[in-house]
């Protein structure tokens, strides 16, 4: 009876959010005491949300994650990330883009930052995934860290199961589509299901590839990334991949950026 469970609850068709607005989530975190100076960035999918406690411990954990600047999330929910952000002392949205048939709560994304979440909103990417038509989103928003004014994108684009790697290379034309215009520098971070196209694509679209040639994130693939426009990795050993301590089956990503303008870098950058 489990196991058929299983399999109807795999089949079942996701509930998927079609409001451009909402469900949304917020909070504003007060402000840091002693902000850090430099820019870090970092992304983590927990598998569905499962192990907020265990993620939470890994990210304080860890010296790369704790003093992160803006966190992109994956596979979330609203009481994970609230508690998440609350934990670690920053602001965030979210936005869930469905009800996941597999477990029954909310899946989305959501963008955490030390500082001020300006505006936000969801770009709905294109086309449903296979068997269960769930819809995909990519949540964003304008941040203000230290002064520093950025577009910051959180997203997870369909696996391979789920939809072909032409479709998947459309959800990344809409979301490049929809950040072309902006003046202010741009991230985008998260699970994308893929490597080199993906890759390929935002750096013919102007993005450096920050997290390129990084090891494994998920089991043996490296699916999880980091792309910037107007900002740029602050030098080579200002990366890495970090240790999820059993809190998700993906490793999370962090890279510390600066202002594209600024002169090349070829040591360390900061300690935090």
């Amino acid at each position: 009876m489990a196991a058929a469970t299983l399999i109807l609850a795999a089949c079942a068709p996701a509930t998927n959010y079609e409001s451009a607005s909402k469900p949304r989530y917020a909070w504003t975190a007060p402000p840091a005491a002693d902000p850090v100076p430099g820019l870090r960035v970092a992304t983590f999918n927990i598998r569905y949300a499962a192990d907020i406690g265990g993620a939470l411990a890994a990210i304080r954990a860890d010296d790369h994650l704790r003093g992160a600047d803006v966190i992109a999330l994956q596979e979330m929910d609203a009481p994970g990330v609230d508690l998440i952000a609350r934990g670690l002392g920053l602001s965030y949205v979210y936005y869930p883009a469905a009800v996941h048939p597999g477990g029954g709560k909310d899946f989305g994304n959501a963008v955490l930052v030390r500082g001020r979440i300006v505006s936000d909103g969801k770009v709905f990417l294109p086309h449903l995934s296979r068997g269960r038509a769930m819809q995909r989103v990519a949540v964003w928003a304008d941040v203000d860290v230290d002064g520093l004014r950025f577009r910051v994108y959180s997203l997870h684009l369909s696996a391979d199961a789920e939809m072909s790697r032409r479709k998947r290379l459309d959800q990344v034309r809409a979301l490049l589509a929809h950040a072309r215009d902006l003046r202010d520098p741009v991230v985008v971070a998260g699970d994308f299901n893929d490597r080199g196209a993906v890759g390929y694509a935002f750096e013919s679209a102007g993005y450096e590839w920050v997290s390129r040639d990084l090891p494994a994130t998920v089991s043996w693939f490296t699916w999880d990334h980091i792309f910037a426009r107007g900002l740029r990795l602050a030098a080579l050993d200002r990366r890495g991949v970090a240790d999820p301590r059993g809190s998700s089956d993906h490793r999370p990503v962090w890279a510390d950026l600066e202002l594209a303008s600024i002169a090349p870098r070829t040591g360390s950058t900061r300690s935090r």
